[in-house]
């Protein structure tokens, strides 16, 4: 059934299931986005549309159960009753086949971590070879591939979980400020702001590469009860942007940890000075995350409420860096700062000139509003798409961020210092404050005797 309505603006129409406005894909049912994304001889879908519905569709119904249908639809649609011809036309389809499932696992290796979805594509894999040698072969590379990829997520988990158990090791230096003079300083490793910043950039360049583009919608994705699937739940579907966040978070009490740490005053206002020299330099890279982070821990109170230690700073440069990360107008500041790098990165000659790292925590928040406020699916059943054309423009972007590869050299000692040296708790970071700069009113008095 072809319907035509003429809008104020442009045309409106509906083939079948599926509602087009100016030739943009609005709405349809999941069975119509489902079978739009199964190829046959003459029709491969839209690169774009095999993204944005491998991305979002997650919100309907299981990975697994997708593959099954859009690889059960495809062998079937080939049928005709007659085995040689049968043979000649899944021959055809095959390599685009193939071709959708490398796009799959190329995407969004990590749904492969589900062993139903291996099976589905070990199966598929049988199927084509019995019809072409070539489409075969590709396939074959193609796992390998993928199994690779899987392999070094694999180690990059246990990498990430090794770390942070070292971190969490924490010596008795920390226990007090005298004793932590055993504890060597952000200085002593390294004292270059220039430097510093780089390596900063290689650890969130590296935990970025390793963020699925799935993980921004699972993060929000119907938690289903049926869902318990070994396969898919033994690792958490989220597991390396939750790490990235943690990591944002460790960066905070790390500033805040070297700032609150020294003895002398003058020694404390160098660290905040360096610090504040280093978020200079993120912000020129264009390493927001990195940048936000340092400014989220010199506003903690612990290293705030040092007024005696922030008099000896000249603090300009700080209340510049504050001015671009300020939250009002939803961070205008900022977002137009990002828009600046992002432009510089597409026309960019050089791979220092493509780095983008956005504040992460605003990113998300972005998406998870744009998920919340606006409905999957309509009164009519139909699905929402343009909502998905929408959630699928901001992941791309990321996508674009997450492949740079990071041009400076790395420094083994400083990146093993910023990922392992212990930081202080919160209840510590307030404790070593006090033991800097004595309480100044009751309130603090009071917070100081509960913490002993």
């Amino acid at each position: 059934n072809l319907g035509g309505r003429i809008y104020g603006h442009g045309i409106t129409a509906s083939y079948g299931e599926m509602c087009y406005h100016d030739n943009s894909l609005v709405s349809a049912s999941l069975e119509a986005l489902i079978q739009h994304l199964v190829p046959t001889v003459d029709y491969y879908p839209d690169r774009s549309y095999v993204f944005t519905f491998l991305l979002s569709s997650r919100l309907f119904l299981h990975p697994y159960e997708l593959m099954t249908r859009v690889c059960h639809l495809c062998v079937e649609q080939q049928r005709s009753g007659d085995a040689l011809l049968d043979k000649i036309r899944f021959r055809e389809v095959a390599p685009k086949l193939v071709q959708l499932l490398t796009e799959w696992t190329e995407t969004f290796p990590y749904d492969f971590r589900d062993e139903r979805m291996m099976r589905c594509l070990k199966d598929m894999t049988h199927h084509v070879a019995r019809g072409d040698e070539y489409s075969w072969r590709a396939m074959q590379q193609m796992t390998q591939r993928l199994i690779k990829r899987l392999s070094a997520l694999g180690q990059y988990e246990e990498a990430v979980a090794a770390l942070n158990a070292v971190a969490l090791e924490r010596p008795a230096s920390l226990k007090s400020k005298q004793a932590s003079g055993q504890r060597s300083d952000v200085m002593s490793v390294c004292d270059d702001p220039f430097i510093l910043a780089q390596q900063l950039t290689h650890i969130e360049l590296d935990r970025l590469s390793f963020i699925g583009p799935e993980e921004f919608i699972q993060s929000f994705a119907m938690k289903d009860p049926l869902e318990n699937h070994k396969g898919f739940f033994r690792k958490r579907k989220t597991s390396n942007l939750e790490a990235y966040i943690n990591w944002f978070n460790r960066l905070s009490y790390l500033v805040a940890t070297e700032i609150c740490m020294p003895v002398k005053k003058k020694h404390r206002a160098r660290i905040i000075e360096f610090f504040i020299d280093v978020a200079q330099e993120c912000f020129n890279i264009g390493n927001f995350n990195s940048l936000m982070a340092i400014i989220t821990g010199m506003n903690m109170s612990p290293v705030a409420r040092l007024r005696k230690t922030w008099s000896k700073v000249n603090t300009d440069k700080f209340e510049i860096l504050e001015h671009q990360m300020d939250p009002s107008s939803n961070f205008s500041n900022y977002r137009t700062a990002l828009r600046g790098a992002t432009q510089r990165s597409e026309t960019a000659h050089s791979s220092q000139e493509k780095i983008v790292i956005p504040f992460f925590s605003l990113l998300i928040k972005d998406i998870y509003f744009l998920n919340e406020g606006c409905a999957s699916r309509l009164p009519n059943g139909h699905i929402n798409f343009e909502k998905l054309w929408e959630l699928a423009k901001q992941v791309s972007e990321f996508l674009v961020w997450r492949q740079v590869i990071c041009p400076f050299d790395r420094d083994r000692r400083i990146l093993q210092y910023l990922v392992t040296t212990p930081v202080f708790s919160e209840d510590e970071l307030h404790l070593a404050s006090y033991e800097s700069e004595g309480p100044e009113n009751n309130m603090e008095k009071d917070s100081r005797r509960s913490l002993r």
